[in-house]
């Protein structure tokens, strides 16, 4: 495989996993779009930053909203105007708006499941029909184990996560004949920013249900999602690869 004539594009791609996911794939030296939408540029500029410290030079970033279906069209319509193809699209995108069903907005669960789920029907169709011509491509799908086991005080996040996972196993056989792999990665307990606002007493709780015994990286996350845009891959499409230290089994 010729990394350096990929082109990747990865959502929520300025820090926490999709950061790691993109100096991952420097190492092959691709061609890379990361789409964001943090208030300001700070996290996205470290970003390329350190991308650039590994010689990458062939990386843009946007501020992008990917649950807006008319904003993904456009930053995609420029993507593809300006670079001709898509190879890798890794869904990372996400947000969290917890508390307890009962005390739970109708703004929090449309946030959640706009951001996190809509987006990858957004970014997958903006990109599914060139990977069709093309007759290849690779999509990665960041779901979590809570949409397997669910989690209190997260339905709204629970059911995206979920939603993706059937998504992704959809997707994947309407164009499985195509070339076209489609697959999910569903993270456990993994140190990033979204983790660390947990109170200490839920992350705790959350490291005593961990056979391990401890959180995931973010590069442990990488390193799954990009062997599945690998040709070591090749044969496997439609699944959910878990990265949790047992947390689920």
């Amino acid at each position: 495989m010729d990394g350096a004539e990929r082109v990747v594009v990865i959502t929520g791609g300025s820090r926490g996993i999709g950061r790691a996911v993109a100096m991952k794939f420097a190492e092959e030296n691709a061609r890379m779009v990361l789409l964001h939408y943090d208030p300001d540029e700070s996290a996205s500029s470290e970003t390329l930053k350190m991308l650039a410290e590994k010689g990458i030079e062939k990386v843009e970033s946007h501020k992008v909203d990917v649950s807006s279906y008319e904003e993904v069209r456009k930053i995609f319509d420029e993507i593809f105007s300006r670079l001709g193809q898509v190879d890798v699209l890794i869904n990372n995108a996400g947000i969290t708006r917890d508390t307890f069903l009962m005390k739970m907005s109708e703004q929090d669960w449309d946030q959640v499941l706009n951001v996190n789920l809509k987006s990858v029907f957004n970014c997958t169709q903006a990109v599914i029909r060139p990977m069709v011509k093309q007759r290849k491509g690779h999509i990665v799908n960041i779901s979590s184990v809570v949409g397997q086991i669910g989690n209190p005080g997260q339905a709204n996040y629970s059911a995206s996560k979920a939603g993706i996972m059937g998504f992704t196993k959809t997707v994947a056989k309407e164009v499985a004949s195509r070339g076209i792999k489609v697959n999910a990665v569903a993270p456990g307990f993994i140190n990033t920013e979204m983790t660390k606002g947990l109170p200490e007493k839920v992350r705790n709780y959350f490291l005593s249900q961990i056979p391990m015994g401890r959180m995931g990286d973010p590069n442990e996350v990488a390193e799954v999602v990009f062997w599945l845009c690998s040709e070591a891959a090749s044969y496997i499409t439609g699944q959910v690869i878990h990265v949790n230290g047992g947390l689920f089994m």
